[in-house]
Order: C-alpha cells, then sequence, then structure tokens
C-alpha cells in the first residue's frame, strides 16, 4: 500500500526514499548469509562423505565457483569405503519339507 502511495505522488518524497534504501541494506546482508548457508552447508557435509576437504565448498562464493565444484565431485574418485554385505541371509528360506 506504501509503495502503490509513493508511485502514486508526482514528486517521490526523497526522505522516503532514503529510508527505504537503509532498510533495504540493513536486511540485504541478512538475506546473503541466510542464502549461503543454503548453499553451502550440503555442499560441506557431500564433500567430507566424498573424502574431500569440506573447506571446498568455499568455491560457492566465487562466481561461477559451484559449476566448478560440481564438476569436481562428479569426475573424481570419490575415495569412499563400500559398505560390507549383509550378515545375513537375504530372504526367509522356509524350512524343507517333513516327509
Amino acid at each position: 500500500m506504501h509503495l502503490f502511495v509513493l508511485l502514486a505522488q508526482s514528486q517521490p518524497d526523497q526522505a522516503a526514499i532514503q529510508q527505504m534504501v537503509v532498510a533495504m541494506m540493513a536486511i540485504l546482508p541478512i538475506i546473503i548469509l541466510i542464502g549461503l548457508a543454503i548453499i553451502i552447508i550440503p555442499f560441506w557435509f557431500i564433500c567430507k562423505k566424498a573424502g574431500f576437504s569440506p573447506w571446498l565448498t568455499l568455491l560457492n562464493i566465487v562466481p561461477m565457483g559451484n559449476l566448478v565444484l560440481i564438476y569436481i565431485l562428479a569426475f573424481a574418485e570419490w575415495k569412499v569405503v563400500p559398505a560390507p554385505p549383509p550378515a545375513y541371509p537375504g530372504a526367509y528360506m522356509p524350512p524343507p519339507p517333513t516327509v
């Protein structure tokens, strides 16, 4: 509503514009930090599980760095130990028929 009133005026009030810019400048760093956390935390765990240094996730901060990180993860050999086979038989075997 306030934006409509601001745009409907012939001459926008300079003080109101300045207040909006200051408010946006206060909120913008918080939004950027939340966005970075949403991207960096999952990549941190992926790199740790793949056997790479988790600090590689900081490539996401650099422009086009996330593309480099995705290619590193896709084409590198992961240093992961395969899971051992289960120690129990897979399917239930019924007892042999009695005669």
